[in-house]
């Protein structure tokens, strides 16, 4: 497929996705500048325009020392605490949905994983249960070697408190138990 025109609708949101996760490279080495002889204006060099800069404050404004934060920055999610994952496992807890990933490709799995994670904050629901699966023949599966991944992009920062493994009888090692932040 050399032309652009060649691909599938697929291919076009798969190669979306891959340009989406890429920043360009800075460059290795700073312009030349040619000196000029004395008595001649030296040369411009050809660059990039300046970056804009912002004006500046008049001396009499004062600022305070630290503004105010406009709006809260989310961390990663954490692991769970021992206690809220053993009232998961146990049900004293409720587990309010639970979404099975086998079946899917690695990026259909993440779309969906994201969606529901949303709809379940949109629903204030507190707790989700992710079915990854265990892999084939024993080895980490595709979408259980990313799960963890996804779960801490930024995408979902404002969405997932924390997550930890499920207990044996929701899933072992292939689910997890993921707890939502407040909407």
């Amino acid at each position: 497929m050399s032309r652009r025109d060649d691909l599938t609708p697929e291919d076009r949101r798969i190669w979306a996705r891959v340009t989406g996760t890429v920043t360009p490279a800075k460059p290795s080495k700073a312009p030349r500048i040619a000196l000029a002889a004395p008595g001649e204006t030296p040369p411009v060099p050809r660059t990039a325009a300046p970056p804009a800069r912002t004006p500046m404050r008049p001396a009499s404004v004062a600022l305070p020392a630290t503004a105010p934060p406009t709006h809260r920055v989310r961390g990663h999610p954490e692991e769970l605490e021992p206690r809220r994952q053993r009232r998961l496992s146990r049900e004293r807890d409720p587990i309010e949905a639970r979404i099975d990933l086998h079946g899917y490709g690695r990026f259909q799995a993440q779309d969906a994983l994201t969606a529901f994670l949303l709809g379940a904050q949109a629903r204030g629901y507190r707790a989700v249960l992710v079915i990854t699966g265990q892999g084939r023949r024993g080895g980490s599966g595709v979408i259980r070697a990313s799960v963890h991944e996804w779960l801490q992009a930024p995408a979902l920062r404002g969405v997932v408190s924390g997550f930890a493994p499920a207990a044996r009888h929701h899933g072992g090692d292939g689910a997890l138990y993921v707890t939502i932040r407040r909407g």
